[in-house]
């Protein structure tokens, strides 16, 4: 089977996307968090602290094996139970410093609920362009992530972060100075890596929704155990 359509990266190893990174006075990686029940079934999942699911444990796993050997000067970490759990997995828990700015999109009256449900009694709903009833609303989120992408820019250097969905939508887009409803158009699974860095010409997407097959991982790692096992 051949790597997912949306997956940025078309085949190609994280090494050959890291090209040019670092270039510029920063790169922000962007690792969301492991699989979890409501990622699974599609439920809008933002104040709700839900766990990762056994998958999304091995996901987090495998993202700390991709990510190793890598040297970040600052790790940041969305304060919810599953991003805190991506983090430590992947071995950052001991460097991660906790930050509102990472909290996913407030759902309000759609939390919980899945597209689907929410069509039903609002035809045509676009998140990056309605917002939400008694939660954020676009607007106040391009100010939160460029409140925060202010914040991240007077640190320098590469930066990673562990967070959401639709939170990291909104920081590339703003990060890419575009509008937020351009989010809409910004794929990103659970337990992906993604790459933002000033590049020569300006802010670059070097790479987007990588997503990593925590089994072949660990396979790898466990053939490569036996070999040195082996006289």
């Amino acid at each position: 089977m051949g790597p997912p359509p949306w997956e940025a990266t078309q085949g190609r190893n994280l090494e050959q996307q890291q090209e040019g990174v670092g270039f510029g006075a920063m790169a922000i990686w962007l690792v969301r968090h492991g699989e979890t029940e409501w990622s699974i079934s599609g439920q809008h999942t933002g104040t709700t602290d839900i766990a990762l699911t056994p998958e999304g444990e091995l996901q987090a796993v495998a993202i700390g094996k991709m990510l190793a050997g890598r040297a970040f000067d600052h790790v940041f970490a969305s304060p919810m139970t599953r991003a805190q759990q991506t983090a430590r997995l992947a071995g950052f828990g001991d460097r991660t410093v906790v930050t509102e700015g990472l909290r996913e999109y407030d759902y309000g009256e759609f939390e919980g609920l899945t597209t689907k449900e929410i069509w039903a009694t609002h035809p045509e709903w676009e998140l990056f362009r309605d917002g939400c009833p008694g939660g954020e609303m676009p607007d106040a989120m391009a100010e939160r992530v460029d409140a925060f992408l202010a914040e991240v820019r007077e640190l320098q250097g590469n930066v990673l972060l562990f967070g959401h969905g639709h939170c990291f939508r909104s920081i590339a887009t703003r990060f890419l100075g575009l509008p937020i409803r351009a989010a809409t158009n910004l794929r990103l699974d659970a337990g992906s890596v993604s790459i933002l860095n000033d590049g020569r010409d300006g802010p670059t997407l070097v790479l987007w929704n990588r997503r990593v097959a925590p089994r072949a991982v660990l396979v790898a790692d466990i053939a490569a155990a036996v070999a040195r096992a082996t006289p």
